[in-house]
């Protein structure tokens, strides 16, 4: 894991000039390994016989995978272009050898001691230094460290690590247990069989064993850096600032750091601390005597004043920088620094008087209303996501007036630029432990042991980020255990043994990892599982904890409208399915195949082993009609996965206090594929995320009908009240202008404010209710806040006419505006520029008669160009 703190070895005289560099550069004294790469099968390997090439060292990037690696030779397909992952499969099947080769220069050699620090070994690795074992590895989510003091020579080191197959290494054993404890996705593909599932024996992400998302690409590879780190008598190897009390007055911290002596000695430790502007506020040097080993050194730091660290919304993203150096009696300063904001966090579970149990996550003192999405990996070879990637998506979730990303506990723990945006940004953090499904071996000591080391380096790695809110135990077990069979199921053909098995996960889940969290993460709160009501009787509860609801899309496939019957103290997931932009499947399918049922389409979409798209034509049907071709499925499945969640969304914030969170499922996607996110893994936004830059805006009406009723609400999500207008027009599709009604309110601060329920009979009074409309506004003096379109029948049913809209679009600063006007309603208004990439301010909206909308957009394309490449897609071109 790529160590947020920095550390330097360097010569007293200039350790003052290092730190005025740069206070991110790499260190010299533990920085990547300086190598030549390779790789090969292992010899004696079955796959031989298939792939004899292999035999021979090929080139390797590191960090990297097997998979990419091959890729890179030309030696495999892409594995998302067209359908090629049944052929792929023999990947995971295969161990492989890397070999480095390195010279090490004169500087690092004459230090005292050096260390090999493997961030990310992919997963069962054996690892030999010049011909002499140096660790053994089995947990992709550790870092894995081995002293090579007086094992380097100046030239022509080399290192060796293999690395066995999961499959083939747990497949044995699993197979011979008598009863088998319940795993995730079974392989479609023969390599696994599907009742001895090894994925939640081993400690690597879960998705590479295939999720309902995205393909199984069972990798192995060396994923993070090797890092080589050399020091003499003393090094800091840890820092941590803990929040004792804090708020707009004064701040009371306690910055301990970690120093490994070679012997007893003493040393002097500098700590100091500059503000977000880069101004020194507090400078304490502390003489320390150190043992030899471990020791700890805490100063407290007192600041006046201090500028807090907010989510989005709620104020500044203030942080600190915070150095330590130790100046040692006989060798050189090392140096170590982080970045971080200063906030309190409270996971508040107040008991109400109908014996439910809230869940709200508290800032600074501030409730804050969770808005936001789940996030899956970025891709299926983790090093191929760069931080440019990272920024990107963050970026949107940003921009989509998000406030909160839960970190989905079936991949990898991110690296550290994806928290350090997510700092920048204002993005708060629900971090699961990586758990993503079925049931983990709790039962076995070692496993246990292996999971709190893990838990160990990723909480010390990521805990002084101020993003990070809350550390989650595991996705769905506990559920799966109690709701889907699994415990039921076990407990009938081994009640021992079932036993057995929930012992292991409450000692694992409610209190090994519970424990690291409270030694090591600050006073970040625990949570075991998500859903549940940490370990109470009842796990995916709607008056209790958090909630996981999939009866929408999901079994048994409730219409949309049922997310309105569904009211919980946080919802942490809930989604409906798309299929990404056109262009992003450009290239991976092709043209040819662009059909629902074709080979290629069924092998991109993996929710019921490729039969979700006939999941998806339900919802299509019963709102939206037919599609007549692929491009209408894939317009017609965003716009009912918008249409939906926006429902979904607005509910849960009209329903603040009793429900304080919205996290829908999923920001991003893993590959060019059918998903449930709300941006494609090209980085283009589906119609989903327009809607949620509307829906989770911090002033926003929420408009939602019923059985007859609309009932709205204005939202305000921000620490002042707000003085506005709110007002219902009941038009005609043509714009005339039936009834009208406008109120003056006070909305209070980090409110949902009920102001009106309306039955159709008195908004339509006798109008025809396919070509009538009621229009929802929130204005503040004559600026539109919100806006939103209620309909009284489904979308197929209104007597919509050809869009006949008028539009112009003109040069503006680095960018252009776009203004669009039509006299008549336009229904899920589709922008693009045929085939031309340009990244809109807005999109995937109503256009209601005689209004003026306004969108700014960027693109590498020049004005006649994007002039006579627009295309206005709307309902209409389908109805019609």
């Amino acid at each position: 894991m790529r160590a947020h703190s920095r550390l330097h070895v360097v010569a007293p005289a200039c350790w003052l000039l290092l730190v005025l560099l740069a206070a991110w550069a790499l260190p010299v004294a533990a920085a990547p390994l300086a190598a030549e790469w390779s790789l090969r099968l292992l010899p004696g390997d079955a796959q031989l016989r298939a792939h004899p090439q292999l035999a021979q060292w090929r080139a390797a990037q590191v960090p990297g995978a097997v998979h990419t690696d091959l890729l890179a030779q030309g030696l495999i397909p892409d594995p998302y272009v067209g359908a090629p992952e049944a052929g792929l499969q023999w990947i995971g099947l295969a161990d492989w050898e890397y070999r480095a080769r390195f010279d090490v220069d004169a500087a690092t050699l004459a230090h005292a001691h050096a260390e090999l620090a493997f961030e990310g070994l992919d997963t069962f690795a054996t690892v030999t230094l010049n011909g002499q074992s140096l660790l053994q590895a089995d947990n992709s989510h550790r870092t894995w460290r081995a002293r090579v003091d007086g094992r380097l020579r100046p030239h022509g080191n080399e290192l060796r690590i293999v690395l066995r197959s999961p499959i083939r290494t747990l497949l044995p054993d699993v197979q011979a247990m008598p009863h088998k404890i319940a795993g995730n996705y079974p392989s479609p593909y023969g390599d696994e069989p599907n009742d001895a599932m090894v994925g939640n024996f081993v400690r690597k992400p879960g998705y590479h064993f295939g999720w309902d998302w995205g393909p199984r690409y069972v990798t192995a590879g060396i994923w993070r850096p090797v890092k080589l780190e050399s020091w003499d008598a003393q090094r800091l190897t840890a820092m941590a600032v803990q929040t004792r009390s804090l708020d707009a007055a004064k701040a009371d911290l306690e910055i301990a750091v970690e120093v490994e002596s070679a012997a007893v000695g003493s040393a002097t430790v500098r700590i100091e601390v500059l503000d977000p502007d880069g101004r020194r506020v507090a400078r304490i040097d502390r003489k320390a005597m150190l043992q030899a080993g471990d020791n700890r050194v805490a100063v407290p730091v007192a600041l006046h004043q201090p500028r807090r660290w907010w989510p989005a919304g709620q104020g500044e993203q203030a942080r600190y920088t915070v150095r330590a150096t130790l100046a040692p009696d006989t060798s050189g300063a090392t140096h170590i620094e982080q970045r971080t904001g200063l906030r309190t966090v409270e996971l508040r579970r107040e008991v109400d008087r109908n014996g439910g149990q809230g869940f709200a996550f508290v800032i600074n003192g501030v409730p804050i209303f969770a808005k936001g999405a789940n996030v899956i990996p970025f891709d299926m070879f983790p090093a191929r996501v760069d931080a440019a990637r990272i920024r990107r998506e963050l970026t949107a979730a940003r921009d989509a007036n998000m406030n909160m990303l839960r970190n989905w506990g079936g991949g990898y723990y991110e690296d550290d630029v994806f928290f350090d945006i997510a700092d920048e940004l204002g993005l708060l953090v629900w971090q699961d432990f990586m758990f993503g499904g079925g049931m983990q071996p709790g039962y076995d000591p070692a496993f246990r042991a292996n999971v709190v080391h893990e838990a160990r380096d990723n909480v010390r790695r990521l805990r002084h980020h101020p993003s990070v809110v809350l550390w989650c135990g595991n996705n769905e077990e506990e559920t799966a255990w109690k709701d889907w069979g699994h415990g039921r199921d076990l407990t009938a053909a081994d009640p021992a043994f079932a036993a057995k098995v929930w012992q292991g996960y409450v000692e694992l889940f409610g209190n090994d990892l519970r424990q690291v969290v409270a030694e090591e993460g600050l006073g970040v709160p625990y949570w075991s599982s998500s859903p549940s009501n940490d370990l109470d009787e009842k796990a995916n509860d709607s008056t209790r904890g958090d909630k996981h609801y999939w009866q929408v899309w999901g079994n048994p496939a409730l219409p949309v409208t049922a997310y309105l019957r569904e009211t919980p103290r946080f919802m942490s997931e809930y989604g409906l399915q798309a299929w990404p932009v056109l262009r992003t499947l450009d290239g991976i399918i092709p043209a040819a195949e662009q059909d629902v049922d074709s080979q290629t389409v069924r092998a991109h979409q993996k929710f019921m082993a490729g039969e979700g798209n006939q999941r998806l034509l339900k919802y299509i049907e019963e709102e939206y009609g037919t599609p007549r071709d692929f491009p209408t499925f894939v317009y017609l499945s965003q716009v009912m996965q918008a249409d939906g969640i926006q429902l979904a969304a607005l509910h849960h914030r009209a329903s603040r206090p009793y429900t304080m969170g919205s996290l829908y499922w999923q920001l991003n996607d893993v590959w060019p594929g059918a998903s449930w996110s709300s941006i494609d893994y090209a980085g283009r936004w589906k119609a989903l995320h327009f809607h949620a830059k509307r829906f989770f805006a911090d002033h926003a009406v929420a408009a939602l009908r019923d059985e007859g009723v609309t009932r709205v609400s204005l939202l305000n999500d921000r620490q002042q009240g707000l003085q506005a207008t709110w007002r219902v027009r009941v038009i005609d599709l043509d714009g005339t202008q039936r009834s009208e009604q406008r109120h003056t309110v006070a909305v209070p601060p980090l409110s949902a404010l009920e102001v009106g329920r309306f039955a159709d009979a008195d908004l339509l009074k006798g109008a025809d209710p396919a070509r009538t409309v009621a229009v929802v506004e929130l204005l503040d003096g004559a600026t539109l806040l919100s806006q939103q379109v209620v309909y009284f029948v489904p979308a197929k049913a209104l007597a919509l006419s050809a869009a006949k809209i008028d539009s112009a679009l003109r040069t503006d600063g680095d960018g252009y505006l776009l203004t669009l006007r039509s006299p008549t309603l336009v229904r899920a208004l589709w922008i693009d520029f045929d085939g031309r990439d340009a990244a809109l301010s807005d999109n995937a909206l109503d256009l209601v008669p005689g209004e003026t909308v306004t969108i700014r957009l960027t693109s590498a394309a020049d004005l006649a160009t994007l002039r006579s490449a627009i295309r206005l897609h709307s309902l209409a071109d389908i109805l019609r």
